[in-house]
């Protein structure tokens, strides 16, 4: 490779990660300066000349932090598995089984990616109210258990195992549940990660749904609780930034733990070599 071209690449690679990671780390700083270092210089200092855990210390004290995270941890938990489960099982039965009607529900799935969520925010309200699910985590939970573009996702994966695994178990006496889970499922492992990581993510950082739905303060998710963040310490980004970072270290634990699955799924597409 040419020197000028590999100049290029990493040059290109560095003004990405500048854009992507620069934010993140400016807040960490942020969150991380005592309260009489001066954060509105016209030339933001970047390291804090005096680090401190005092802002984490003042967040977890005035607001139950640890309480809104086990909200947003059952959620996320009841979304993951949904997903997990209902859309591994709806992408199976889309890309492997017939059955009447399957291109239409096909259409189905893809026709409610177009609509955004606005659009649909107040038809789902009126639901989980009819339901008597209002102000709960289930009702939080419930509209994201399964999420359309994960059964798509999981559709393409079994979609992508040759056909004449499937003929060969079906001469051997395989049902179409031995072939899920004998075929099926062992190939798809890393698709499965993908939409676990995208379910939790999705589940932790939402904001909207919650707001909407909570009413009760003992039932608020982590976002929703760090709002009163923006009120009671408006004049302090210190603290808010530390409210961030709060809500930011669980996603960056999910995704350290499961990144090598994460990869592997994208790398493999859905079959193992």
């Amino acid at each position: 490779m040419p020197a000028r071209e590999k100049i290029l690449r990493y040059g290109l690679l560095l003004l990405v990660l500048l854009i992507t990671v620069g934010p993140f780390l400016l807040q960490l700083s942020t969150s991380l300066k005592s309260a009489d270092e001066d954060i509105f210089t016209a030339t933001p200092q970047f390291l804090p000349s005096k680090p401190t855990l005092d802002n984490y210390v003042t967040v977890m004290e005035t607001l139950p932090v640890l309480k809104y995270a086990r909200n947003s941890l059952i959620v996320a938990f009841l979304v993951v598995t949904g997903n997990a489960i209902g859309a591994t099982l709806a992408g199976y039965a889309l890309a492997r089984l017939r059955f009447r009607g399957g291109k239409l529900v096909l259409g189905a799935f893809v026709a409610t990616l177009v609509l955004p969520e606005e659009v649909t925010i107040i038809s789902k309200l009126v639901t989980i109210q009819s339901m008597g699910l209002s102000d709960t985590l289930l009702g939080v939970a419930l509209p994201d258990i399964i999420g359309m573009l994960n059964v798509l996702l999981m559709r393409t994966a079994f979609a992508a195992i040759p056909k004449e695994m499937d003929e060969a178990a079906i001469v051997d006496g395989a049902n179409a549940w031995q072939r899920f889970l004998r075929i099926g499922l062992p190939n798809v492992r890393g698709m499965l990660s993908v939409i676990t990581i995208f379910a939790f993510i999705g589940a932790w950082d939402n904001f909207l749904w919650p707001l909407i739905v909570l009413t009760d303060p003992e039932n608020l998710t982590l976002t929703v609780g760090l709002n009163y963040l923006n009120g009671t310490f408006s004049a302090n980004p210190r603290l808010i930034t530390a409210g961030t970072m709060i809500a930011f270290i669980p996603v960056v634990i999910v995704f350290a733990t499961l990144q090598r699955f994460f990869f592997r799924g994208v790398e493999e597409g859905a079959i193992k070599g």
